[in-house]
């Protein structure tokens, strides 16, 4: 299943509305990287699945602030 790792955000339930404005529902998912990221204090690579969302909030605060506000321990 589309997951992010740190933040587990995943699909959404939506809705198709129609013309007639009957309304089906769906599922809208999230936009999930697996992405390999540099760690500066770590001094290492670290592999993570992360939405695009997630990696613009990454690239302002930095990864081990981002996961330590999300609870997630690298």
């Amino acid at each position: 299943m589309a997951r992010s790792e740190i933040t587990g955000k995943r699909r959404m339930r939506a809705c198709n509305v129609s013309h007639s404005n009957i309304h089906t529902h769906r599922w809208q998912k999230v936009n999930v990287q697996r992405r390999r990221l540099w760690v500066p204090e770590l001094k290492r690579y670290v592999s993570l699945q992360i939405t695009t969302s997630d990696l613009k909030t990454i690239d302002k605060v930095g990864l081990l602030q981002f996961a330590r506000r999300n609870g997630y321990a690298i």
